[in-house]
C-alpha cells in the first residue's frame, strides 16, 4: 500500500475509533481502545510493510515508470524489537547467582570447607551418621567443582563485586549495585507515592489518575536487562547450576543430626554461625543476607521475566504490587549491612541517581 493510501486510512480510522469510544461507557472504554490500538497497528503494519524489492528502485526512479511520488511509495515499517532481545535463561541465571553470593557473604562455603578439613584430620566427633556421610561426598565431588575462584570471577562480571581482576575481554556490568539499588528504591518510592495518593484521595477507586511514577521502574529495569545480559554469557550459566546444587547440598549437610549435635546447635543456621565464629573470625550478617538474598532473586526474576513495555499504569499497577513489600524487605536489610550504612533513604538515592539535585543544591 502506498504511503498516501496509508496515511489516509490511520486519520480515518482514528476517527472512527474517537466516534466510537465517544459512545462506549467510561468504565468500557480503556479496555475497547487498547484492543482497538491494537487492531489500528497490526492493520498499518500489514498495509504499509515496506518490504518490496522495488522500495529502493523507486524513491531512486529507477522502475519501469520513472520516479513516483512520494504518496505512491510503500512506507517501511520500523518494528522496536530492542526490550525483547535479551535472553531470559542468563537472567534467570543472574538471579540465582545473586541469591548464591548472598550465601558466600554468610560463609555458608567457607563453614563448608571448616567442617571438610576437621572431619579429616579427626577434629569432629561424628564418624557413621548422615552428616559424616554427607561429608565424605562432598569431599569426594570437590575436585570435580568450580572452585571458589571461578565463582568470584563470576560475581565480578555479573555484579561487580569482590576483589578479583576480571580477565581481560570480559564485560563487567560495573554499574549493577547502583543500579539495582535504585531499582529497589524505584519501586518502593512507587508504592509510598501510591499510597500517599490514595489516602489523599480517600479510596483507590475514586479518581483514577496515577499519582506515582513508572517511567523511573521502566527505565532502571530495561537497562538492568540489556547490561546482565551482556555480562551473562560463557559458562556462569552452568557454574550457577552446579553451584546451586552445591549450595543446597551444603545446608542439607549442616541440617544433619550428627553435625548439628557436634556444635551444640539447634539449626543449620546456627551451625554456621558457631564455625564462623571459631574459626573464620565472626560471622558474616547472617540475618540480613538471608532476607536479601530471598527478596534481591524475586526482584530480578521479576526484572528478568517483565519487558517493561506497559504503557497502562493500571496493568503496570497490578505487574508491579507484589513487588512493593519485597523491596521494603530488601532495602530494610540491606541497611543493617556494613556496605548499607551509607545508605542515605529512598527518595535521596533515586534523585542522585538520576542526577536530580537535592532541594538543597536547588536553593
Amino acid at each position: 500500500m502506498s504511503l498516501g493510501t496509508a496515511e489516509a486510512l490511520q486519520r480515518l480510522f482514528s476517527q472512527w475509533k474517537r466516534d466510537v469510544l465517544t459512545n462506549v461507557p467510561i468504565e468500557q472504554r480503556a479496555e475497547l481502545q487498547k484492543q482497538l490500538d491494537a487492531r489500528e497497528g497490526e492493520l498499518l503494519t500489514r498495509a504499509s510493510n515496506g518490504a518490496t524489492p522495488s522500495l529502493f528502485s523507486d524513491l531512486m526512479g529507477l522502475s519501469k515508470g520513472g520516479a513516483p511520488s512520494f504518496d505512491a511509495i510503500s512506507k517501511p515499517v520500523l518494528v522496536q524489537d530492542f526490550d525483547e532481545s535479551v535472553i531470559q535463561t542468563q537472567l534467570h541465571a543472574a538471579s540465582e547467582l545473586y541469591y548464591i553470593y548472598q550465601h558466600e557473604r554468610m560463609k555458608v562455603f567457607q563453614v563448608a570447607g571448616v567442617l571438610l578439613r576437621l572431619f579429616h584430620d579427626g577434629r569432629m566427633r561424628i564418624q557413621r551418621g548422615p552428616g559424616a556421610r554427607a561429608l565424605y561426598l562432598l569431599e569426594k565431588h570437590h575436585p570435580l567443582r568450580y572452585k571458589p575462584r571461578d565463582r568470584q570471577l563470576a560475581y565480578r562480571r555479573a555484579f561487580n563485586y569482590g576483589t578479583l581482576v576480571a580477565t581481560p575481554g570480559a564485560v563487567v556490568f560495573r554499574n549493577f549495585h547502583r543500579e539495582f539499588v535504585a531499582f529497589v528504591a524505584a519501586i518502593a518510592q512507587y508504592f509510598r507515592d501510591l499510597l500517599i495518593g490514595e489516602v489523599i484521595r480517600g479510596s483507590q477507586t475514586l479518581n483514577e489518575r496515577p499519582f506515582a511514577s513508572q517511567a523511573t521502574i521502566q527505565r532502571l529495569g530495561t537497562d538492568m536487562r540489556w547490561q546482565l545480559d551482556r555480562a551473562t554469557y560463557g559458562n556462569l550459566l552452568a557454574l550457577t547450576m552446579e553451584t546451586g546444587e552445591y549450595l543446597k547440598t551444603i545446608l542439607d549437610t549442616l541440617e544433619t543430626p550428627d553435625i548439628k549435635k557436634a556444635f551444640d546447635a539447634n539449626t543449620k543456621w546456627d551451625v554456621i554461625e558457631v564455625v564462623s565464629q571459631r574459626y573464620l573470625g565472626g560471622t558474616g550478617e547472617i540475618s540480613q543476607r538471608s532476607k536479601m538474598a530471598d527478596a534481591g532473586r524475586l526482584l530480578l526474576n521479576f526484572v528478568a521475566d517483565n519487558p517493561f513495555k506497559t504503557r497502562d499504569f493500571q496493568d503496570f499497577q497490578l505487574e508491579v504490587r507484589p513487588l512493593g513489600p519485597v523491596s521494603e524487605e530488601w532495602i530494610a536489610a540491606y541497611r543493617m549491612t556494613r556496605e548499607g550504612r551509607s545508605f542515605r533513604g529512598v527518595t535521596p538515592t533515586l534523585r542522585k541517581t538520576l542526577g536530580i539535585p537535592s532541594a538543597a543544591a536547588a536553593l
